[in-house]
């Protein structure tokens, strides 16, 4: 019986040292839940920069807890609600709806979101230079006088554009904005055709066809998601995509002036080291991408007829 005791006093022990169920990472261990709003290449790309550069950093150690919202934001609030109910230290947010069901979620645990277009039209903070919240992070905001000064170089004809978005992200109608407010002082035109789901881009683009020159998407995640068959039709109807993202792209699209997203996820990191390292979320301002991309897909220049002879040398033929 001694001999039993003894031996159920050093199980405890050893269960107690190693910090219980918690995988021996005991109560010290810093956690960080990570939610993206959907799977696609651009913030698919801003999660791995963004990890890779924490480990680059000396966070290789952290728990880092990764979900991600599948585009629903049901599941975005289930999960940011989740990461608080384990008290993680710092929730970490992929696009504009995943940091808003975290802001929304808690206003004590630090959240630093990735890749918000327009913050404050997004109610994540009031001012870009002073977070007054518990938020801040990256805006991937582009600029559409550039893309629209690149559309005219390699399709000077084009006076209509066809804008394809979800009304439904307060990133792109934002952008959207941007774009229809150049139009006016430029004299061009565009028609629209919103979206709510992957489900209705092809036909949003297809209602488009002969009554547009070229297209223009912003950094919609909907629209993202369904660019191959986006690009399909375009191409198919012998129009041009310029689009918000460098990955829309990679995806078919023609051609953008945007954000490089490793930097994005990069700069994230940063952002994330501060708060973890004692900083205070009104120290940290919002961070404005500085760093562009001048992209052109030659597969799809080459389907359209577009010649990309006499490009600077900044473009980067993808």
């Amino acid at each position: 019986m001694k001999k039993l005791l003894a031996f159920l006093m050093l199980c405890m022990f050893v269960f107690s040292a190693c910090g219980g169920t918690d995988g021996g990472a005991g109560e010290s261990a810093v956690t960080v839940g990570i939610v993206q709003m959907m799977e696609h290449p651009s913030l698919d790309l801003i999660r791995t920069s963004f990890l890779e550069e924490m480990e680059r950093l000396g966070y290789g150690d952290i728990d880092f807890d990764v979900r991600i919202g599948q585009g629903d934001m049901t599941s975005l609030t289930a999960i940011a609600q989740m990461f608080v109910g384990n008290e993680v230290d710092l929730i970490m947010a992929i696009a504009t709806p995943a940091a808003q069901a975290a802001a929304a979620a808690t206003g004590d645990i630090p959240v630093i979101f990735a890749a918000s277009t327009d913050p404050v039209a997004a109610g994540l903070v009031a001012d870009l230079d002073y977070p007054d919240t518990n938020v801040t992070g990256t805006s991937d905001i582009i600029c559409v006088e550039s893309i629209f000064t690149f559309a005219k170089e390699l399709v000077p004809e084009a006076r209509t554009f066809g804008f394809v978005y979800n009304l439904g992200e307060v990133n792109s109608v934002s952008v959207i904005n941007n774009a229809k407010e150049f139009f006016a002082l430029h004299g061009l035109e565009y028609r629209e055709a919103t979206v709510t789901s992957t489900a209705d881009v092809q036909q949003a683009a297809l209602s488009l066809v002969g009554q547009v020159d070229a297209f223009f998407t912003p950094i919609d995640n909907t629209v993202a998601s369904a660019m191959p068959v986006f690009a399909r039709v375009a191409i198919d109807a012998g129009l041009p995509i310029f689009t918000g993202a460098d990955s829309m792209v990679m995806d078919g699209g023609l051609a953008t002036v945007g954000i490089d997203y490793a930097i994005l996820g990069a700069e994230t990191a940063a952002m994330v080291s501060q708060v973890l390292g004692g900083a205070a979320i009104a120290d940290v301002p919002v961070k404005r991408m500085e760093d562009f991309r001048t992209i052109v897909n030659r597969e799809t220049a080459d389907a359209l007829g577009i010649s990309l002879e006499g490009l600077g040398a900044h473009v980067e033929i993808y």
